[in-house]
């Protein structure tokens, strides 16, 4: 699916956002330029700002303030980008160094730093409570789950709740935040917004879940990353979890023994084993499931080319390559 279809109905509200981020990203400290504009600027798909856009159009919202929030979300994504990259000790994203592998952890966690108080900042110009408290809300929350996913590290024994609790709080949280403020914006009714947040926590869901499927199918030039990068990190997400559920012992001795020590030495022997028990099969069919969640969500605002919009944009989140 092309996800320039599912941008048409707010083209210009996405440039505008680009602008804005480009003219918010602006310090006299030149480092801080060059590190937030390398991170904006490395190719990301802007789900995140577009489902912003999108939620408030589709709930007739007809002013240009979402623009200043889809912003926002974008920058406070870009954030957990630099923090997670230094904490993963990742070197490649997007087919791209990460920034902590060109500029080094230290200007990396505090640029990061400078992109949520920038965020902040925006917010304020707001001046909407209702605002504040829902992103601080998701910000809090987005910790929490970077918490949790550390705990799970080279745990062989998480379980796939505990790995559905990660996903919910350290990705679906922000989608659901920028939907619900969509809503918010355009003063709907109270079962409106509960829909349009609704959508983006289970389209949030679906994302990642395909995300993790994507990093045992998919070579490593097409999605930006090395083959197995989650378990190089000693990350058990939900193909490994599954294959461990429905493996013969032997595989389930080689997934424990890899999530335990990390590293790529046999992840051949691991791909194998994801493979032979269907495990990423299993993780797009959870995935399609969040999709049509999302999809049911969507169904109960207005109907538009904005809804409809929504509505494929679930879809290329589970359909995608990339």
């Amino acid at each position: 699916m092309d996800l320039s279809e599912i941008r048409a109905p707010v083209a210009e509200d996405m440039q505008a956002v680009d602008r804005l981020i480009l003219e918010r990203l602006e310090s006299d400290v030149a480092l801080i330029n060059q590190i937030g504009h390398y991170i904006v600027g490395s190719g990301g798909k802007r789900l995140r700002p577009l489902a912003v856009l999108l939620s408030a159009r589709a709930c007739g919202y007809q002013g240009n303030r979402h623009t200043d929030l889809a912003a926002v979300v974008e920058f406070i994504h870009t954030a957990t980008l630099l923090h997670d990259d230094v904490v993963d000790g990742s070197e490649l994203r997007r087919n791209r160094e990460t920034a902590n592998a060109v500029w080094g952890s230290e200007a990396s966690v505090l640029v990061g730093d400078f992109l949520y108080s920038r965020a902040f900042e925006m917010m304020v110009d707001l001046d909407n409570m209702r605002v504040m408290a829902i992103l601080s809300h998701a910000t809090n929350r987005i910790a929490e789950g970077e918490v949790l996913q550390l705990l799970n590290c080279n745990d062989p024994n998480t379980t796939e709740k505990r790995y559905m609790e990660v996903i919910d709080r350290k990705t679906a949280t922000l989608f659901e935040a920028g939907t619900r403020l969509g809503a918010v914006l355009a003063q709907v009714p109270d079962e409106l917004e509960a829909a349009a947040a609704r959508y983006g926590l289970q389209l949030g869901i679906a994302f990642q879940l395909v995300d993790d499927a994507l990093d045992y199918r998919t070579e490593g030039d097409r999605l930006g990353k090395n083959l197995g990068d989650d378990l190089a990190e000693g990350k058990p997400t939900l193909p490994v979890i599954r294959a461990m559920e429905v493996g013969t012992e032997q595989e389930r001795e080689l997934l424990r023994q890899a999530i335990g020590s990390g590293g790529r030495n046999r992840i051949d022997a691991v791909a194998a084993a994801i493979e032979s028990t269907e495990a990423i099969d299993y993780t797009i069919s959870v995935a399609r499931r969040y999709a049509r969640s999302a999809k049911d969500a969507a169904g109960m605002l207005p109907e538009s080319a904005h809804r409809t919009a929504l509505e494929k944009l679930a879809d290329f989140a589970v359909s995608r390559t990339y």
